[in-house]
């Protein structure tokens, strides 16, 4: 289970008696209105009617930050038919590529309609609690499943929490033993900046339980709920890393640290750090950390 994250309208953080929704569509609301901060997804429809013979109706549909589809449901207690819910609407969208290609198409364009990445498909349910049965059923399924619990806290913050985070088997999924503290990755073979990017790689997925790794052609994403790094195949003299800690809580150092807000770049994220031996990835551990917390 990760740390609870409270958003709160104006700004800040406090600890407050948390509640429930009074009704699931207040959750729903509050959700599609800040999906990219909360959950790392761009909402393209709320409450998406299926053309099926059974029909139904999909929460919300979306497309994540590796553009990869995305399924939301939302339920207002505890309710296991959620999982089940959400898995037959992931049935249907991947039977009906071409209707959610178009949806991408008239919301965002046609590059973004050409760049879907249908190998990683996600449901997120998020509902006010989940029992250990869903945690255990999830992991059943083929499919990428989050399981988000959340809570209001008085009448300002939101609380999201990961209950369970599996990911499928068409996703890259490494996890690996742990280090002590400051231990750096046994080198690979190949050249230099393969190999420090291989020990990049390692200290990412060591972070802390539930990061899973999404492959895309231009760069590599580590995830929680939302991507916290992106790995660039390496370069010939340097290995090039994107994070989302704030560039400006960061102390720039030349050659090392970047502030690439509003610059193009493969990956999300707007701090880079460059990276050319071992010493740097030793002292980017920091960096790293910092941005896989604030995911």
């Amino acid at each position: 289970m990760t740390g609870l994250k409270l958003f709160n309208t104006n700004g800040g953080v406090t600890e407050v008696t948390p509640r429930l929704a009074a009704v699931e569509a207040d959750v729903q609301c509050l959700v599609e209105a800040n999906m990219e901060t909360m959950l790392g997804v761009r909402l393209l429809a709320s409450e998406y009617v299926i053309d099926c013979a059974d029909g139904g109706r999909i929460d919300s549909l979306g497309i994540d930050e590796n553009n990869a589809p995305v399924v939301v449901e939302f339920k207002r207690g505890t309710d296991a038919g959620v999982i089940h819910q959400g898995l037959y609407y992931m049935s249907w969208l991947m039977a009906h590529k071409d209707a959610f290609r178009n949806l991408v198409r008239d919301r965002l364009g046609v590059t973004a309609a050409s760049q879907i990445l249908w190998s990683a498909p996600r449901l997120i349910c998020v509902a006010g609690d989940f029992t250990r049965y869903d945690a255990h059923a999830v992991r059943e399924h083929r499919r990428s499943i989050d399981l988000v619990r959340y809570r209001y806290f008085g009448s300002d913050h939101f609380g999201l929490e990961t209950v369970a985070s599996v990911t499928g088997h068409s996703v890259e999924v490494k996890r690996v033993h742990r280090r002590a503290p400051g231990a750096l990755p046994v080198r690979q073979q190949g050249g230099a900046m393969a190999e420090l990017a291989a020990a990049v790689d390692e200290v990412l997925v060591g972070l802390g339980d539930g990061v899973t790794r999404v492959q895309r052609k231009q760069y590599r994403a580590y995830q929680r709920l939302r991507n916290f790094a992106c790995l660039i195949p390496p370069q010939q003299t340097k290995v090039l890393v994107y994070l989302k800690a704030d560039p400006s809580a960061v102390d720039m150092v030349s050659g090392f640290t970047r502030d690439v807000t509003g610059l193009g770049h493969h990956g999300t994220g707007d701090l880079e750090v460059q990276l050319r031996t071992e010493r740097d990835l030793e002292r980017a551990q920091d960096l790293f950390r910092l941005s896989y917390a604030a995911a």
